[in-house]
């Protein structure tokens, strides 16, 4: 698994409106390096999962929807990539051509365990932690 682009763009998108002030989506993606239509993509996943707020007109933008220190890395993540995982065996619904039970796997406990650590790391850490 790797934390795609749209995952990193989402986080730094987030990160740059930690200070609660209302930005315009160029200035997003100024300060962040960001292709605008890559932003707005993002944005309104960020938006429909509750992240952010958006604010139309000619001093429209965006802004957080609740505080930094209540906006986990893990939430910003399944807002843009649901379906995050190390292997597709994780993946709910998956057919295992090996097992007829993944769980008999060795290997499919194992990436059980290091996705638990990884979901668990990225629900422990806020926005606010990294700003």
């Amino acid at each position: 698994m790797f934390i795609t682009r749209e995952c990193d763009y989402a986080m730094r998108v987030v990160r740059s409106l930690a200070n609660k002030e209302m930005k315009p989506v160029k200035k997003i993606c100024e300060r962040e390096q960001i292709p605008h239509p890559f932003a707005y993509k993002i944005l309104k996943k960020l938006e429909h999962a509750g992240i952010v707020n958006s604010f139309r007109g000619a001093d429209g933008g965006y802004q957080l929807a609740k505080e930094k220190g209540n906006i986990t890395l893990y939430e910003i993540v399944n807002a843009v990539d649901k379906n995050l995982v190390l292997n597709e065996c994780l993946k709910d619904g998956y057919k295992c051509s090996r097992f007829s039970d993944c769980n008999t796997c060795g290997v499919h406990r194992e990436l059980v365990r290091i996705q638990e650590l990884i979901n668990n790391a990225l629900c422990e850490n806020t926005i606010d932690k990294l700003v």
